[in-house]
């Protein structure tokens, strides 16, 4: 039996002017035969921080885009997912954001250590591209995922972000 580490964590599903979904791609240090995978940025919640507080922060920590917890509306998507990183297994339970930028250059300043060691690269996807793709990408259903969230959800636009 699989004992699970609770998690809980805010996505990000960032779509700039273009409707392109900002995506990292990344690898299990523990499994390097595993390979690489497409993922939203965000990550999780810190003790007494809100989804949308963590969402705020991963954002500014990750691609330096600096947005008040205020700025993100509702959760577009909610799931719980179960899965190794690290040598450890997770059942995250997660909430994602849409945010509108007009465009935004992605800074990786703020990585973590364990970002920086994991995290090769970072793609702007347009919708087709990631539902063509033979590459992978969680949440499995994120093309449908983006696709309700675009149409359902009115986000204000962001703009540049706060510079670093």
């Amino acid at each position: 039996m699989t004992v699970y580490t609770p998690r809980r964590a805010a996505r990000v599903l960032l779509v700039d002017a273009a409707g392109r979904l900002l995506l990292f791609s990344g690898a299990d240090p523990a499994r390097p035969e595993h390979g690489r995978w497409w993922f939203t940025p965000g990550g999780g919640l810190d003790p007494g921080e809100s989804y949308p507080e963590c969402a705020a922060r991963e954002l500014a920590e990750e691609i330096g885009l600096r947005l008040p917890a205020s700025a993100f509306g509702p959760p577009v998507h909610r799931d719980v997912t179960e899965f190794p990183f690290d040598g450890v297994w997770y059942r995250q339970e997660q909430e994602f954001f849409l945010v509108r930028v007009t465009g935004h250059e992605v800074d990786t300043a703020g990585f973590s250590e364990i970002e920086r060691a994991t995290v090769a690269a970072h793609r702007w996807w347009s919708p087709d591209e990631l539902a063509g793709t033979g590459e992978r990408y969680y949440p499995t259903d994120l093309p449908a995922v983006l696709a309700r969230a675009l149409t359902s959800a009115q986000a204000p636009v962001a703009g540049e972000g706060a510079p670093c």
